[in-house]
């Protein structure tokens, strides 16, 4: 982080207005929110709540129907090189005959177009360095084939960070793996977290009392969790899974929907 004080940063990210639609499908309907430069926030909502499609607006990667996203202070399309995705389906073929280190290494490609492109010095350390952060050093020349779900996951998040981004967005890290590397993912989140803006869409509710300092409930619309309590009716209206979440060190319930209002949820991720 710069040493600015957080009131005077602009923020991570400002979403005003967006709706993004699929045909006629409104996979998203006037998200209005704004994320802090530091925060880490989880976002949770039922399958079909637009949760994916957030992401993939943020990314540049959908047409908005509607709004406007702003990236630290920036429009989208000038800031999406601060931007880095860990998305929910591998971008990476784990067949593909390569070491982990060289899977971290040709992330750096991305990060800037040169000609007759060759890896520098700079490459290098900064791989070295993303091994040493996720916890793989030992593991640096194994093939991709060699490792666990948990390991290839790091990899993947790896990948992510050798773009050095300041935003990091990542869609259901923990969804593929045992309750071992789910922990210790959580607990390289809550590193990162120290030097990077985190957005983690999920439906494992460990994460969102154990290891998020803020919450979004989305279905379509957004209930943004920052200071004060969400109400129990507007939660039950937008999410429908029971949960318990603390926030800012406070438990409560939060209870289902009715089951029409389950059944009426329908449509892309």
């Amino acid at each position: 982080m710069d040493n600015l004080s957080p009131d005077s940063r602009p923020p991570a990210l400002e979403i005003t207005g967006l709706t993004v639609h699929y045909g006629t499908h409104a996979a998203l309907s006037d998200v209005t929110m704004t994320v802090r430069d530091g925060q880490y926030l989880g976002i949770i909502g039922p399958n079909g709540s637009g949760k994916s499609t957030l992401l993939k607006a943020i990314l540049g990667l959908v047409p908005l129907t509607s709004g406007t996203i702003r990236i630290f202070g920036r429009p989208l399309a000038d800031a999406l090189g601060l931007v880095s995705y860990v998305p929910q389906v591998a971008d990476l073929d784990r067949s593909f005959p390569m070491s982990v280190r060289e899977a971290v290494l040709t992330a750096r490609i991305d990060r800037k177009i040169r000609p007759f492109f060759r890896y520098s010095a700079d490459d290098a350390a900064v791989t070295a360095e993303l091994l040493e952060r996720v916890g793989l050093t030992r593991l640096a020349r194994n093939p991709l084939t060699d490792l666990s779900g948990g390991e290839f996951q790091k990899v993947l998040i790896a990948r992510a960070l050798a773009r050095q981004p300041r935003l990091l967005l990542l869609d259901e890290p923990t969804a593929n793996v045992d309750t071992t590397a789910r922990e210790q993912i959580y607990q390289l989140l809550g590193i990162l977290h120290d030097t990077i803006t985190i957005i983690m869409v999920t439906h494992d509710m460990l994460a969102i009392s154990s290891h998020v300092d803020s919450l979004a409930c989305l279905n379509r619309q957004l209930v943004y969790h920052g200071g004060p309590q969400l109400d129990q009716q507007t939660v039950n209206r937008l999410y429908g899974c029971p949960i318990d979440l603390i926030a800012h060190g406070i438990p409560h319930r939060v209870l289902p929907v009715h089951k029409e209002e389950q059944e009426h949820d329908q449509g892309p991720v």
